[in-house]
């Protein structure tokens, strides 16, 4: 079994707009993408267990993307999202109104192929843009 990972960030949003921000399409394309150097062009979010998610991700020159695909196992409105990556590596992210602040953490299970750290990083880049992205909108 691969270890988990975990990344976390607090956002200064009431959880309405940030599960909004996390679930929609739209907003979706604005922030998927851990450097500035890639983009999200297109996005699909069937939210609902057996669902699909399906993200493009690729380099802003054309040098390099790929589709991120998973179903969906669990979803809780504004609480909880589980689902199942293609490779059928679990992850979860839960959503936690404190006050005028919304704490969003993911756990997912890692891969092989890269190191822990480097992972860890990449997914973190991707929450740190959506939270600033929320920020910003």
């Amino acid at each position: 079994m691969n270890p988990t990972i975990q990344i976390e960030a607090s956002i200064s949003s009431p959880l309405s707009k940030v599960w909004a921000y996390w679930t929609e399409p739209q907003h979706i394309t604005k922030w998927n993408f851990a450097i500035p150097e890639w983009h999200c062009p297109s996005a699909t979010n069937d939210l609902r267990v057996g669902g699909k998610y399906t993200a493009r991700m690729e380099a802003k020159d054309g040098s390099f993307g790929f589709d991120f695909e998973a179903v969906y196992d669990e979803v809780i409105l504004q609480k909880k999202l589980t689902y199942t990556m293609t490779d059928g590596r679990k992850v979860t992210t839960t959503f936690e109104q404190h006050g005028n602040t919304t704490q969003v953490t993911t756990v997912f299970v890692a891969e092989t192929q890269n190191p822990i750290e480097m992972q860890k990083s990449g997914w973190q880049a991707i929450l740190n843009n959506f939270k600033s992205y929320t920020k910003e909108n």
